[in-house]
């Protein structure tokens, strides 16, 4: 599989609302949406300070340091209070991403979850969780942090609810550089990519009383097994994307003369070719891109894990699945394959699903990265963590106001934002 998009080198980028002190939706979403994100913190000046970094990570042009933030805010300071909420102060992250993710499924229709890797490349070796990575879009090893998020998607917007840097055994199992990043004792145990998608996803979803909502999982270097495992295990719908290899068992009458052999997924889809259908895909709503609906050709295949992954119990009581096969829709663009339990729902809406990644892919570029979500420059596994949880909000931000100017209006009855 490709690396994610967010894989991708930085690139400078403006601020990505404008003056929000000046006033206008952009400022009453942030004020809003800031008013929910910080009522579980118990003091004022917290809560001011919140605000201070939010405005901090909206309007401050390129890379979004405490010291670049702290240059607009107007109090004595600044940049030592700033410093101290992000790194020292006791504030729960789990409360704020919570609050986030209620907003965003009270405010937006989001019909999805979507779990995406990001890659935040270090120059040296003490951030917390660097570790060597190979990139595939750079073709070597980079020093670099991995994390995995947690997206609420529609085809008109999209917002990074959760996050779960990756920490490896030479971070976990070695007390100094523990002691060093100030990693909590509760962390504790390496994990794979896979493993730490469907943890970040499991908090999501069945932590914080949220509606059950289909899981679109695009993690490539993951697993796909342990991520089907995860998921299915916890009874949320998933999509998961899967490689060619995939070793499945054929048990759809339209395809004859498989047997119970374990065939791959590549050969599946091969064999398969006569029943792809046309599908014709939503555009994807945005700011300053007309963009076409776009169709690709699509076939599904039922089929079930093969025995040999049954037999090691990794299989478990699945029952039928679906292979479903998306077309490339562009020169160089290769087939995506995806397995699915919902094995009922029509092709064309499960593809407009797994659409949702191009979604996600593109608001990382367009909103995400301008509002500093790989920024911070601190060492410390807590302060990572407050600074995404905050950049994630702004990201929030920009998405709904851009939401509000496209259409007039977000949201319904008493939540409903209008420019009118």
């Amino acid at each position: 599989m490709r690396d994610a998009v967010i894989d991708r080198p930085r690139v400078p980028a403006p601020s990505i609302v404008g003056n929000v002190p000046g006033g206008g939706i952009r400022a009453a979403i942030l004020h809003d949406l800031g008013t929910a994100l910080f009522d579980s913190l118990p003091r004022s000046d917290q809560r001011g300070t919140g605000m201070d970094y939010l405005r901090g990570l909206l309007t401050t042009p390129g890379r979004k340091s405490i010291r670049n933030m702290a240059s607009l805010v107007e109090r004595p300071a600044a940049d030592q209070s700033l410093h101290h909420f992000i790194n020292s102060s006791t504030w729960d992250w789990d409360a704020l991403r919570r609050a986030l993710a209620h907003y965003l499924d009270h405010r937006a229709s989001l019909p999805a979850w979507v779990v995406r890797p990001m890659v935040i490349p270090k120059s040296g070796p003490h951030s917390v969780g660097v570790d060597r990575r190979f990139s595939v879009s750079r073709g070597h090893a980079v020093n670099a942090q991995q994390a995995v998020g947690v997206w609420g998607a529609s085809t008109e917007l999209s917002g990074p609810v959760n996050w779960r840097l990756r920490l490896s055994a030479a971070w976990l199992e070695d007390e100094s550089r523990r002691n060093q990043a100030a990693i909590p004792d509760d962390v504790r145990g390496p994990e794979t990519l896979a493993e730490c998608a469907v943890r970040a996803c499991l908090r999501t979803a069945r932590g914080w009383d949220l509606p059950v909502r289909p899981v679109v999982a695009d993690v490539p270097g993951a697993d796909p097994i342990t991520v089907v495992r995860g998921l299915r295990a916890a009874g949320l719908p998933m999509l998961v994307r899967v490689g060619q290899d995939m070793p499945l068992t054929v048990c759809d009458p339209a395809l004859s003369g498989h047997t119970a052999a374990a065939v791959s997924a590549g050969r599946i889809v091969a064999a398969a070719r006569d029943l792809r259908r046309p599908v014709t895909l939503p555009c994807l709503g945005t700011g300053g891109i007309t963009e076409l609906p776009r169709t690709v050709l699509a076939a599904a295949v039922r089929v079930r894990m093969s025995a040999s992954l049954r037999k090691t119990g990794r299989a478990g009581r699945y029952g039928e699945l679906l292979l479903l096969a998306e077309g490339g829709d562009g020169p160089g663009r290769p087939e995506r394959l995806w397995l699915t339990d919902m094995v009922s729902t029509n092709p064309a809406a499960l593809l407009r699903l797994t659409g949702l990644t191009r979604r996600v892919d593109r608001d990382f570029t367009e909103l995400a990265e301008p509002a500093g979500i790989r920024d911070f420059a601190g060492r410390s596994f807590r302060g990572w963590h407050r600074h995404i949880t905050l950049a994630s909000a702004a990201h929030s931000v920009g998405a709904l106001a851009g939401l509000v100017e496209r259409h007039g209006r977000y949201g319904k009855g008493d939540r409903a934002w209008s420019l009118w």
